[in-house]
């Protein structure tokens, strides 16, 4: 991708379309450590279904769990199921449960803490979600939460989102591909997706996101963009659509419902892309006039100066031809030679204008 230059962020005008730098990879950029990131959709699918078989549910009524002390600190005990080290997530949602300060909670000794956790733990009857990894407790919920693991929805994108791969590596190294404790982020571009939308080239991307322990919802955002930076912001996005659902019972429909959003991006891709080569075979196909006089006076009437119109129907009728291919390449070769900035991008303006003309054609 060609680096962008300038850094505003939001929205603003471009021609008739509304453009916007979208910063959620550069924000994962520099919050993902090196073990968080992966070179491939691949090798991320991998470690997920790894880590998806090894995780387990396990669910226990309030009174079955339990603190106890251990090396300096605490470890979760489930009854018949045996006792789990809990990591900071794990530990805040326990704190959270228990309706007591996470940091007031760390100051405490293990076995303060130990007692804190027996004396206000709720004791009712509704089961607890423990999901474990092995010895390791990753997240503690109520029966209202729905998992949506990682791998599945990774799997998704292994399957319809087939030509899509991370952009260009950020400036440290990370991927665009990230997988942590808590959650899954994955950015994902169409390198050879580019088309004409208002006259001016796109690509398609998305940026998508999960987390099986309840730290973030699932989602998607779809764009089309020009550029994107070794930062990861992507520059100048158009047709940005978000799509977000929380972990609820019917959080697997969400699932699909964001497999037709990725299909309908493909679709998009393929009927522009469609559309432009049409547009330029049409271009290619398409006179402007059957004498230099008639093409004369097309070219006035579109704006082209005189002495530019003769020049390029002079490089036209070497080329043997006054389709609109030949004239707008012939007025972009003049506009290079034009020495003033501002008449140059007038003249670039005006050929790209005469494209419009194919599609009227058409």
């Amino acid at each position: 991708m060609k680096p962008a230059v300038g850094f505003s962020m939001g929205s603003k005008q471009k021609g008739q379309m509304i453009v916007q730098n979208l910063t959620r990879a550069h924000d994962e950029l520099f919050r993902r450590a090196d073990d968080e990131r992966f070179e491939s959709l691949s090798s991320l699918s991998a470690h997920l279904r790894a880590k998806k078989e090894h995780s387990k549910d396990r669910w226990h009524p309030p009174t079955g769990i339990a603190t106890s002390p251990l090396d300096g600190g605490l470890l979760l005990d489930a009854g018949g199921d045996g006792a789990f080290l809990m990591n900071d997530w794990s530990f805040g949602q326990l704190c959270k449960l228990a309706g007591v300060g996470k940091e007031t909670v760390n100051r405490l000794s293990p076995e303060t803490a130990s007692q804190v956790f027996a004396e206000t733990l709720p004791r009712g009857n509704k089961p607890l979600q423990l999901f474990t990894d092995g010895e390791n407790l990753r997240s503690i919920h109520g029966t209202s939460y729905t998992r949506l693991y990682d791998a599945d929805l990774v799997a998704m994108l292994q399957e319809f989102a087939v030509d899509f791969q991370p952009p260009q590596k950020g400036f440290n190294g990370a991927t665009g591909l990230y997988s942590g404790e808590q959650d899954l982020f994955c950015f994902l571009i169409d390198p050879a997706g580019w088309t004409e939308i208002g006259g001016e080239a796109f690509a398609p991307g998305f940026f998508i996101w999960n987390s099986e322990v309840g730290r973030r919802s699932l989602g998607i955002q779809t764009f089309w963009f020009q550029a994107v930076c070794q930062n990861h912001i992507v520059w100048d996005a158009v047709d940005v659509f978000e799509f977000t659902r929380k972990h609820t019972a019917n959080v697997h429909e969400s699932l699909r419902d964001i497999r037709r959003i990725v299909e309908g991006l493909v679709e998009k891709r393929d009927e522009r892309r469609d559309g432009f080569a049409n547009v330029i075979q049409k271009v290619m196909e398409t006179k402007l006039g059957d004498d230099a006089e008639e093409v004369m006076k097309v070219l006035a009437k579109n704006g082209i100066t005189r002495s530019a119109a003769k020049k390029a129907l002079e490089i036209a009728e070497r080329q043997g031809r006054f389709t609109i291919f030949a004239l707008v390449d012939a007025l972009t070769r003049i506009a290079r030679e034009t020495s003033n900035a501002g008449d140059h991008t007038d003249a670039d303006e005006k050929a790209s204008q005469l494209l419009s003309l194919a599609a009227v054609a058409a």
